[in-house]
């Protein structure tokens, strides 16, 4: 599974995985691939500076990346307490009433919420970006819109390339223009925040729309023929995320979210705003249907909706309450069906590669089998 691209990182497969855990960006990175370690969850520089020194005494020599989120809109001099102070009662009341329902035990008194969203503020995004400019990042990406010129400018003088995800041809020549090396078709099926065209629609006009520049196909890819469908399509490798969840090396905290995402199909999954305020494909849940169902109040923009959720998230995953139990993750998930090594989906995503490969040479008439 080699392009261009991938040989311009050095790395044998052009599989660009997509992780909260550094354990399984290294072992993506040692399989061959690209690791890419999502920063989203490290408010504090201390905590991303310890996981990129264990990422990086564990990938072997092998290249590896990191993920941030600077939301393309902004809004200057807003603190966390501002932002708090907008959140209505009525909605802190609808959250009060939907953990109670389910009868979700509260924090310990003084324990804090181990989930929060003040990650996705591009002033955490660049405290990250101090720390993670010193250690040998082959590849910078932005989830949500291009990074700023400045920080393209500083990954460019560190010969890191830089990606951008995009759910629209429109969004993909943004991304053009401002400098980025790298665009991430992520389609309708994908896990977290995606738009409304799916990967099979999206991937080709966007490859159109950039050309010379590599597209990554993103969104329901898993297996080796998907894999050899999106190089097919123009692609030059592919950007998998929610398949990493359930591999070994992955470390969800909760045996219970586990089963239900290997018990799920790929319908049991919904675009919700329930999560951060935009729209974010996640298991679909007792908790999202609340959300998005008549009684409901309705989502508030990011920030507002992940600060108003953060607790409650954190007491949904530490007593494991099943029904209102859910995480980011995409169509695939219906593929996910039994805990492997992240060397085990490699050696699949690989083998399908060549069958489909060879498959396609048979109906063209290019191969003696």
């Amino acid at each position: 599974m080699q392009t261009e691209l991938s040989r311009k990182l050095g790395i044998e497969h052009a599989v660009f995985g997509f992780t909260p855990f550094p354990a399984v960006a290294a072992a993506i990175s040692r399989a061959g691939g690209l690791g890419v370690l999502g920063a989203v969850r490290y408010t504090a520089p201390d905590d991303l500076e310890r996981d990129l020194d264990w990422l990086d005494a564990h990938a072997d020599g092998r290249p590896y990346g990191l993920d941030v989120v600077m939301p393309a809109k902004k809004v200057e001099g807003v603190t966390e307490a501002d932002a708090e102070a907008m959140i209505p009662e009525a909605h802190r009341r609808f959250v009060r009433d939907t953990l109670a329902a389910h009868g979700v035990p509260e924090l310990a008194e003084g324990e804090a919420s181990g989930w929060r969203i003040t990650g996705w503020t591009e002033q955490v995004a660049r405290a990250q970006l101090d720390v993670a400019f010193d250690y040998p990042v082959r590849l910078l990406a932005g989830a949500l819109g291009s990074p700023p010129a400045d920080i393209v400018a500083r990954a460019h003088d560190r010969d890191i390339l830089v990606a951008a995800l995009a759910g629209s041809a429109r969004h993909a020549r943004k991304h053009r223009a401002a400098g980025i090396d790298i665009v991430v078709a992520q389609g309708y099926e994908a896990g977290g925040h995606t738009g409304e065209i799916a990967t099979m629609v999206l991937t080709p006009e966007v490859v159109d729309a950039v050309d010379p520049l590599p597209v990554l196909a993103a969104g329901g890819i898993g297996s080796g023929p998907q894999v050899a469908a999106a190089l097919s399509l123009g692609a030059q490798g592919v950007w998998l995320g929610s398949i990493w969840l359930t591999t070994t090396e992955a470390d969800l905290h909760s045996p219970a979210l586990t089963r239900k995402l290997l018990a799920a199909g790929s319908g049991d999954t919904v675009r919700s705003r329930a999560l951060t305020g935009k729209p974010a494909r996640q298991l679909r849940t007792a908790w999202t249907d609340a959300w998005d169902g008549p009684a409901g109040p309705g989502a508030l923009p990011m920030p507002l909706q992940g600060l108003l959720v953060a607790e409650a998230v954190s007491r949904i995953q530490k007593y494991e309450v099943e029904p209102l139990l859910g995480t980011p993750v995409g169509q695939i998930v219906g593929r996910m069906t039994a805990e492997r090594e992240v060397q085990a989906v490699f050696d699949d995503l690989t083998r399908g590669f060549e069958q489909a490969v060879d498959r396609v040479n048979r109906i063209a008439g290019r191969s003696g089998r």
